[in-house]
């Protein structure tokens, strides 16, 4: 089995902001602007809020409700009205894409998705950025693969219920492809529970932060000490620079790259990071 750190939702590049941690610990995660997709932000629910209000609010406008978004993945049923049949769903093309053809991502394979955060406060009744709360990067969904799907190729008709999302709505691409989720997902070890195949975490968590809360960059990374490399194995793809990892006291520092969407380990070479996920699920399992 292969897990993927695959970052995902706005940054300073796309979307031009974090996403937001609000006042009482719940997070979500804002999809990208996206001009081909047929989803606009309006449309989008999240627990109690419209998505667009959210988004122009904390855009302070330059991001209208009416604009659309790349809901991509899509995990949570309730963020907009559904087909017969729907799963959780992410798509990728491009190089990303061709990163995980290339190491052979396939069903049993689990996404665990990551953004940039910051806190937001209250105040005069609007939601403002917490100029004192630092921006980090933050585990805030998961999803196990259970069909990998090229959409050129598919039998159109036997994903009705993905037609809305916006990887369906591409101009022809080799490259373009789908991972459907499972329902339940299965691990090479037993768990106590079960647990769903897909979803979010709803509430921040300092156990959910990748980022060294003793940085001033989101990049500077504090993981468990079994990360650290060894036998010339190097847990995530694009850090084989030995120079990005350092041994700490408290567990392992990593440089993570500026860029790049997926970062790819497998669990063979470093079998603890079942473990380690099978853990982050059960405390922090939350929303379908």
């Amino acid at each position: 089995m292969r897990i993927i750190l695959s970052r995902k939702g706005f940054d300073s590049s796309s979307g031009g902001s974090p996403s937001p941690i609000l006042p009482d610990g719940r997070m979500v995660s804002l999809p990208i602007p996206d001009k081909q997709s047929t989803i606009r932000y309006r449309d989008i629910r999240w627990q109690e809020f419209n998505l667009g209000s959210l988004v122009a609010a904390l855009t302070r406008g330059r991001i209208p409700p009416s604009h659309f978004a790349h809901l991509d993945p899509d995990l949570s049923i309730d963020s907009l009205s559904r087909s017969t049949g729907w799963r959780p769903i992410f798509g990728q093309t491009g190089a990303a894409q061709g990163h995980l053809r290339n190491n052979n991502i396939q069903s049993g394979d689990v996404f665990l998705f990551f953004g940039l955060f910051q806190n937001v406060a209250l105040a005069s009744e609007k939601l403002v950025w917490d100029a004192c709360s630092a921006k980090r990067h933050v585990l805030w969904g998961w999803l196990q693969v259970d069909e990998v799907v090229k959409v050129d190729d598919c039998a159109q008709s036997s994903y009705l219920w993905a037609r809305y999302h916006p990887h369906f709505h591409r101009k022809r691409d080799p490259s373009n492809t789908v991972y459907v989720a499972r329902r339940n997902l299965t691990l090479p070890v037993a768990t106590p529970v079960e647990l769903i195949g897909a979803g979010t975490f709803p509430n921040y968590s300092e156990q959910l932060v990748l980022t060294d809360s003793h940085s001033t960059s989101a990049s500077q990374w504090k993981l468990p000490e079994w990360f650290l490399p060894r036998d010339g194995k190097t847990p995530l793809t694009y850090h084989a620079d030995a120079a990005r990892w350092k041994r700490a006291d408290d567990g392992v520092r990593l440089n993570a790259v500026a860029r790049g969407q997926e970062f790819i380990m497998d669990t063979y070479e470093f079998p603890e990071a079942v473990g380690w996920l099978v853990n982050l699920l059960r405390r922090h399992q939350g929303a379908r």
